[in-house]
């Protein structure tokens, strides 16, 4: 007889990708996805944020994938929001607009969070902005010696604010760390991210793909359900709900991108000067 739940649920190891690579194991219980913009070490685009969120949504629905990989192409895991593909046209949107982007870069994190399947960042090299906070979404992150790990956010005038960033990174590492780092916007070497239990295991560069693929299958093949649930109380069990979360701070994000000190970080940037700001 057919079960009309398990009939909504589909393969993905066919799934094509528009905006990174998408791939799995041979069985399709290990999907790897392969942020895929080397030349710039792979920035994330409007595109490729509507893209992630949606991936991450569906998997709820995979009758094959157990666990995802989340790594970088060419030894960089991910330098955030592409400056000129999304950071200069934020400097031209009303708040509207802006608070619109901010709830969407939100929803990234919230698909993360909710997505049933484990998810294991492979990060190495440069992991900064917004590909920090992937890093920290995930339920597992391996590094190498080589990476260098920033929430870089306060140097473009913005608050620490971001994506969740200060309700999730000091439940990983600490207030006065994370403090630390969101003020900062200091790199967090591997050696600091291994100690203070941002990052579970570190590898060399040559095995660091090998060795989150081959941990993702240990998950993959264990209990299923029983991670999924596990998972989904790790979240639930806090005493703020990730949408209030989430909805405020991007409430915060977008009012200091309407500051002029975002503009100005930008064209700073731009200019290769170091920017000014006035706190407005």
């Amino acid at each position: 007889m057919s079960n009309p739940m398990q009939d909504k649920k589909r393969p993905f190891k066919d799934h094509k990708a528009k905006h990174f690579l998408f791939e799995t194991d041979d069985d399709g219980r290990v999907a790897t996805i392969t942020l895929n913009r080397p030349e710039k070490k792979n920035p994330l685009t409007f595109e490729s944020y509507e893209e992630l969120t949606e991936l991450f949504r569906s998997l709820a629905r995979a009758s094959d994938v157990r666990a995802v990989v989340l790594t970088g192409a060419d030894n960089n895991f991910s330098s955030g929001g592409d400056v000129f593909d999304i950071i200069e046209p934020l400097t031209r949107m009303a708040m509207p607009d802006l608070l619109d982007f901010t709830r969407m870069t939100g929803d990234l994190v919230r698909q993360i969070r909710a997505c049933p399947q484990p998810i294991i960042a492979a990060v190495d090299g440069i992991c900064a902005g917004a590909g920090a906070i992937l890093a920290m979404a995930a339920d597992f992150r391996i590094a190498t010696p080589e990476t260098r790990t920033a929430f870089l956010f306060t140097r473009v005038g913005l608050a620490g604010a971001d994506m969740g960033a200060c309700s999730i990174l000091p439940r990983i590492i600490g207030q006065g760390r994370a403090s630390e780092l969101l003020f900062t916007g200091r790199a967090m070497t591997t050696n600091e991210g291994h100690a203070w239990g941002f990052y579970n295991a570190l590898h060399e560069r040559p095995n660091l793909l090998g060795e989150a693929q081959r941990f993702a299958r240990t998950v993959a093949d264990g209990p299923w359900f029983a991670h999924a649930m596990t998972k989904k109380m790790l979240d639930q069990e806090w005493a703020m709900g990730i949408d209030q979360i989430i909805e405020s701070e991007a409430q915060a994000q977008a009012i200091c991108m309407a500051t002029g000190d975002f503009r100005r970080a930008f064209e700073a940037f731009a200019a290769k000067t170091k920017p000014q700001f006035e706190g407005n």
